[in-house]
């Protein structure tokens, strides 16, 4: 039985990464601090009998034997990342560097959770993985924008220097449960005011585009890459194709969950992109990965997760 580390294992991802690597018999550990992480999000694995958390900073190094490392650990929406930007850069910079030398001590295959935020606010459309991008270096998402580029490039280099068998992920808009219902991200923030009945605040006039991919789908491509037995680096991106307005969202959750509330449109955040739709042509070439899940399925899912949350 290989010996998985996850990092971030308590996040909204790696919670559900943990259980589906369980169901699949790998023998599981956790690894998080709980900044952002919750320890109800590992409900259903603490039990069981492959499963290890640990308490831990992955900006400290730690030491174990290991043969695959998922490295998820990060606070990923806007709130959470620029609520300390320092933190958040050492996470991702550190915490990149620190998994890389445990990988190499154990041979072991890396994986990076990085993230569409690679692309800043993009003049390509769709983003395809060979672009590198429009980004703010001194902006208020630049803590997360450039410290995942960063981290991209520590990946890179291992692999060049140590032949490392790394594989990286550009990750797209994903939502589900385990959401935080305090993470600020639009797919939350809509859900739980239509089930308050309050205003649905959309920054902008909610014309700008993203791309919504339900949680399982996402955590498949991540398995299906992990396993796969060629060594392909990537990057890859991972995310639903189908783009849509947030104005589009708002309405669907609103009808979705028989809401009265109304949409108040606010001020567009500095860098927030105005468009967020991936290519996932090499997706579908390399990990013969698409998703499956449709908005309206997945969006009945989270808000019956968050109807239990916040009662």
């Amino acid at each position: 039985m290989k010996k998985v580390l996850v990092t971030g294992g308590a996040g909204f991802l790696g919670s559900h990464l943990c259980r589906a690597l369980l169901d699949k018999g790998y023998l599981v550990t956790s690894l998080d601090n709980f900044y952002t992480g919750s320890k109800k999000n590992l409900s259903n694995c603490i039990n069981h009998e492959n499963f290890n958390s640990i308490e831990h900073d992955v900006s400290e190094p730690i030491d174990m034997d290991v043969d695959i490392i998922f490295n998820l650990a990060s606070p990923a929406s806007p709130i959470h990342y620029q609520k300390d930007p320092i933190y958040t850069a050492k996470t991702n910079i550190f915490g990149a560097y620190n998994m890389l030398n445990l990988a190499k001590k154990n041979n072991a295959v890396i994986f990076q959770a990085s993230t569409s935020e690679i692309y800043g606010d993009p003049e390509t459309h769709p983003q395809v993985e060979s672009y590198w991008g429009n980004v703010n270096p001194i902006g208020i998402r630049s803590c997360y924008d450039e410290s995942k580029r960063c981290a991209e490039t520590l990946f890179f280099d291992y692999h060049r220097m140590y032949n490392l068998d790394i594989r990286v992920v550009r990750i797209f808009n994903t939502y589900g449960p385990h959401m935080s219902i305090e993470d600020g991200r639009v797919v939350t923030n809509l859900i739980i005011q239509a089930l308050k009945n309050n205003e649905l605040t959309i920054n902008g006039d909610g014309s700008q585009t993203r791309s919504f991919c339900y949680v399982s789908d996402l955590i498949e491509g991540f398995i299906r890459f992990i396993e796969q037995p060629q060594r392909i680096t990537g990057p890859i991106n991972l995310g639903n194709p189908h783009e849509i307005t947030i104005n589009e969202l708002a309405k669907k959750i609103i009808t979705l969950t028989g809401s009265k509330s109304r949409i108040e449109y606010t001020v567009m955040p500095q860098d927030d992109p105005l468009k967020r739709n991936p290519d996932i042509s090499l997706a579908k070439q390399h990990l013969d990965w698409e998703p499956k899940v449709s908005l309206e399925d997945g969006l009945e899912e989270t808000i019956s997760y968050f109807s239990s949350v916040i009662k």
